[in-house]
């Protein structure tokens, strides 16, 4: 089963689009220890869901958050290990839900090869983001575990959530006999690489309805998966984009609505302490999400 399949068939098992972002945030943990701890929070979370019922359609750990407490050099990797060891929660607990390694690789030939292996070969995701600046020598070594037989997924950077974003994706370029953004002339990358690589998709921010819209009418009916950060803390309405969405007819099951903070420590926003029934919180505000979207498996 390719990993464009898989999407749509971890969207109607779970009935959920929304993708769990795991990033650990110390200080915003119930009564914080240290990042060996962050594991075990996320079990309980996982364990609460399935309780409840409450589930995510795709997983999304962002490396950087974890890796920034390694001390390679004191022979101390306690970020690596608690990336590990989230990882293989997930894989225990929902192993039929996609895990989408957040590390936005973007390197050519050899050095992007080697980058692919990491992902997907020693960590064991199912998809990564890549950042697409120098073309298809970045890209192509992450594509080549699409298809069939790898069932790999790829996430190329394409309108991203960040307010600096405009500096390079907004800049006007010629496409052909075409003047168009540069995040346009991108998508059109995108739509020429999943032609031969199925399972290459995009990141399309949450922030930017028109563009959303606009590259969502894009990709609609071309089997391009989209991740959209910017629900939440950014500032993204998670029923706004689901809405877009919809409007352009493009198919839900393919998406991934990512939400980060706004699930796994909903206090912090307020600048408040973790509550003493934290877990419970973050399932409730997951179920609203998800009831926010309003996903509905089609048969």
């Amino acid at each position: 089963m390719n990993y464009n399949n898989r999407l749509v068939l971890s969207a109607q098992q779970t009935g959920s689009i929304v993708c769990l972002g795991l990033d650990p945030v110390i200080e915003a943990m119930p009564d914080p220890k240290g990042i060996e701890f962050f594991p075990g929070f996320v079990h309980e979370l996982l364990t609460e869901m399935k309780q409840q019922n409450v589930l995510a359609g795709a997983f999304k750990p962002n490396q950087g958050f974890y890796l920034i407490h390694d001390r390679p050099l004191e022979n101390k990797f306690a970020g690596s290990n608690a990336l590990a060891n989230t990882m293989k929660w997930i894989k225990k607990e929902f192993p039929q839900v996609p895990i989408i390694l957040d590390f936005k690789r973007g390197d050519i030939a050899t050095s992007s090869a080697n980058y692919a292996k990491e992902g997907f070969e020693c960590w064991g995701a199912d998809a990564v983001t890549v950042a697409p600046y120098m073309g298809t020598d970045s890209v192509m070594p992450f594509a080549k575990y699409c298809g069939i037989k790898d069932e790999k997924g790829v996430y190329v950077l394409n309108r991203t959530s960040n307010p600096g974003a405009a500096d390079l994706q907004d800049l006007e370029t010629r496409f052909g006999h075409q003047e168009q953004r540069m995040y346009k002339a991108v998508a059109r990358k995108i739509v020429d690489w999943a032609k031969e690589n199925r399972s290459v998709g995009a990141v399309v921010g949450a922030t930017s309805l028109l563009e959303l819209s606009d590259l969502a009418r894009f990709y609609s009916g071309k089997d391009i998966p989209l991740l959209i950060p910017g629900v939440g803390g950014q500032g993204g309405k998670a029923y706004e984009v689901a809405a877009a969405l919809r409007d352009v007819g493009y198919n839900l099951g393919l998406a991934r609505i990512n939400s980060s903070s706004g699930v796994t420590h909903p206090w912090a926003k307020d600048k408040k302490p973790a509550p003493d029934d934290y877990i419970k919180v973050c399932v409730e505000e997951l179920h609203k999400l998800n009831e926010t979207i309003g996903y509905k498996a089609v048969a």
